[in-house]
């Protein structure tokens, strides 16, 4: 559902989060989580993994993704 890049974006977010709330049980880097988004059809998901799992892999685009924002008017189609 999401490009690589988005994903490392919303990983950043979701660490930033976690880690501003400052717990004790949390560990100060490198967070393990895994976020589950569905999408509006069953087909349609993503799984977000930490930020950090992406520090050496390059940013890509999923081919899918692109033409179905074109399809699907970027998003902005809200039923």
């Amino acid at each position: 559902m999401f490009s690589t890049e988005e994903k490392m974006k919303i990983a950043k977010a979701v660490e930033k989060i976690l880690l501003d709330l400052n717990h004790p049980e949390m560990p100060k880097e490198n967070l393990k989580f895994k976020l589950h988004v569905n999408g509006k059809e069953r087909w349609s998901f993503a799984d977000i993994e930490p930020h950090w799992k992406f520090n050496d892999k390059k940013p890509s685009v999923n081919p899918w993704n692109e033409k179905a924002r074109e399809i699907m008017g970027n998003g902005n189609n809200k039923k």
